[in-house]
């Protein structure tokens, strides 16, 4: 027998819709300055992706923690808002669905610096599920 293959249909992908407003103000803020446009728009993931890198790079895992998680949990509210029933394909090609991609890599990496080793590994597999593309271009 050479492999086995899935006979279920795979779910369809999910793919948010853009919030015009939090991405003009995002690509609007200077460096530094993106936790007015997290607080002015909560529920983007990519204001939380941003400053979650943006305490990573600063050494502070703890927030970058914190930051993090808090865009992957708004990113997945925002998924089943958008039918996502906990599994199938969210693309990374779908820009809109960058800010909970970036949410979830992040938050493994702060994982990992703080030895949270399960989460890591969590994070790292769930993202490679979402789209095994988002994967190769977080990790470079």
């Amino acid at each position: 027998m050479s492999g086995m293959r899935n006979l279920l249909p795979e779910p369809p992908a999910t793919l948010l819709p853009l919030d015009e407003s939090a991405a003009a103000a995002l690509a609007a803020v200077p460096p530094g300055q993106e936790a007015a446009v997290a607080a002015r728009f909560p529920a983007s993931s990519d204001a939380w992706a941003a400053l979650a890198r943006r305490s990573l790079d600063a050494g502070d895992p703890v927030a970058a923690y914190a930051y993090a998680r808090t865009g992957y949990h708004r990113g997945l509210d925002q998924l089943r808002k958008a039918g996502w029933r906990g599994s199938g394909p969210v693309p990374w090609s779908h820009e809109p669905n960058q800010g909970f991609l970036r949410s979830l890599h992040l938050l493994g990496k702060a994982a990992d610096a703080i030895g949270e080793d399960d989460e890591a590994a969590r994070c790292a597999q769930f993202l490679r599920d979402c789209d095994p593309s988002a994967a190769d271009a977080l990790t470079g």
